[in-house]
């Protein structure tokens, strides 16, 4: 009789096992991306084999051939990498535009994640930037910083001294709000005003605030030329700021800008190397253009010196004589820093609202067109409405020996605007991919190992960005897929809107924003919190 009654439950179970296990299983990754050479970020080689990805986090590298999910990727023997790092970028208040929200110049390069407010930029109060990056959605992720500039210039204005015990301490309270809001560190823009108008020391103070939060110090540094101090000087100004306040200093998109300074990259990582060797933690960034970006009347008539108004050029000689001299102050100024940055030719128009025709043309053939000496023009366009500048001011030997250094991560200074606006800087469409193609693949100053180590694994410990730039068991799902003979720059000076191309895959916390090189509709991006 008992065995009667256990019969029954028995097949009974055994039916329903057979019909659970005719379930389908679930998928266990979202994302798997086979037949790859897995380039991890760490600088070291590649090697064969596939990704998982469960919940926007890498949960699998090695051979999973036999795993399913529900979306894969056959990288077909192409690079997977982590994404890249854009450690200085001006691309934030773009990304708040509806039209540029997904950052397409960004992600067609390979950059998953950026850091914003650089050279002492950017709102002093952290918390509404936030907010409206975060209202639409972005498609690459963002760091922020704070700026030393804006901060002084929201509790001095434009004050052209040193700070009160009592202004310090405010702005000792501000830099201290933005790093419990999340911010990363203290950019500074010491070259441009109000930075210009701070001694070392506040600075120094400053930093310690951030640094009490493992914060980092970047510094578009003093001089980058011959301009006032001399940028090797500048760069030890960064030195010292890091070695007192006990925190990381980088030197901004580092370079020796001008032909008077060419060869000095020896000096300046003679500096750093000297620095580093006694326990200083110091880096830099660089973008891999012999063309910088700035605005005339920066690049002209730095540190305050008052540029004449279009009725003072017209008519100089029927001035009252303190009117004169502002004219004659301007000219001797304008003349020596054009001098500086390699003449007229050496400088493009990049966008002048006043007279959009003008760009794209050199400050020389204007100046031709006009039938006036150049710092003539130059000024007459100062006083109407200073347009932005490329300026040719840079040598490939400086840039190679800078590029080959250890601790130089990579960057573009690059911002983000409409198609068809202006002539920017090709930085802004190809800073990466030119990295690949010109500086890896063609001319071969460094390794494809070395170029992605710095812009994904280096970039990420030094800002302190947890699980990102690197592949492994546990990082999040920032990864790219290309073939490297394949990626090339398409952005140039003369024609700049251009994206990209060679990127095959691109995920941003473990979804794809470009899929087989065409983009999603995906804004997976996030504000990071330090």
């Amino acid at each position: 009789m008992r065995s009667r009654s256990v019969l029954p439950w028995f097949l009974t179970a055994f039916v329903a096992m057979g019909s659970l296990s005719a379930e389908p299983a679930q998928p266990p990754y979202d994302v798997l991306i086979l037949n790859g050479r897995v380039m991890d970020g760490s600088g070291n080689p590649w090697l064969r084999g596939d990704v998982g990805i469960r919940g926007g986090r890498v949960v699998a590298v090695g051979r999973l051939t036999d795993a399913r999910a529900a979306t894969v990727i056959d990288a077909a023997d192409r690079v997977v990498a982590p994404g890249f790092i854009d450690v200085h970028s001006h691309a934030a208040e773009g990304m708040t535009r509806e039209a540029l929200r997904q950052a397409q110049p960004l992600l067609a390069q390979g950059v998953t994640t950026i850091m914003a407010n650089p050279d002492g930029g950017g709102p002093a109060d952290l918390a509404e930037q936030r907010a409206a990056l975060e209202r639409g959605g972005i498609g690459p992720n963002v760091g922020l910083l704070v700026g030393h500039g804006r901060v002084r210039s929201t509790v001095m204005g434009g004050a052209n001294r040193e700070p009160t015990a009592e202004e310090l301490a405010r702005m000792r309270g501000l830099v201290r709000r933005a790093m419990e809001q999340g911010a990363f560190g203290l950019s500074s823009g010491l070259f441009y005003t109000p930075g210009s108008y701070a001694k070392t020391d506040e600075v120094i103070e400053l930093t310690k605030v951030a640094a009490e939060f493992g914060g980092v110090y970047t510094s578009h540094i003093r001089d980058e030329g011959n301009y006032s101090l001399g940028v090797v000087a500048a760069v030890e100004e960064v030195i010292r700021i890091a070695e007192e306040a006990k925190t990381i200093g980088i030197v901004s998109h580092v370079k020796a800008l001008g032909p008077d300074n060419w060869g000095l990259a020896h000096a300046i990582t003679h500096r750093i190397d000297s620095a580093r060797a006694r326990g200083v933690q110091v880096f830099a960034d660089q973008y891999p253009y012999e063309a910088s970006s700035t605005s005339l009347a920066a690049a002209l008539l730095p540190d305050g010196v008052v540029a004449p108004t279009s009725k003072q050029l017209a008519a100089p000689a029927g001035l009252p004589a303190d009117q004169q001299a502002i004219v004659q102050r301007a000219q001797q100024v304008a003349t020596e820093n054009l001098r500086r940055r390699g003449g007229a030719g050496a400088i493009m128009i990049a966008h002048y609202r006043p007279e959009p025709a003008l760009e794209g043309q050199s400050l020389e053939q204007i100046a031709a067109d006009r039938k006036q000496p150049a710092v003539r023009t130059a000024l007459d366009l100062i006083a109407r409405q200073s347009p932005s500048i490329v300026s040719f001011n840079m040598s490939e030997e400086d840039i190679a020996e800078l590029m080959e250094q250890p601790y130089t991560m990579t960057s573009s200074d690059g911002g983000l605007v409409a198609m068809g606006e202006g002539k920017p800087h090709p930085r802004n469409y190809g800073s990466f991919a030119r990295k690949l193609s010109r500086y890896v693949r063609e001319r071969r100053i460094i390794t494809l190992e070395q170029a992605l180590r710095s812009m994904t694994s280096l970039p990420a410990t030094v800002f302190g960005l947890k699980d990102r730039g690197v592949i492994r068991e546990g990082s999040i799902a920032d990864i790219v897929v290309f073939d490297p003979a394949k990626v090339v720059e398409r952005s140039t000076y003369t024609d700049p809107h251009q994206l990209a191309e060679g990127m095959a895959h691109v995920l941003v916390n473990g979804e794809p924003v470009i899929a087989n090189g065409k983009f999603t509709s995906a804004r997976p991006g996030k504000v990071l919190r330090r």
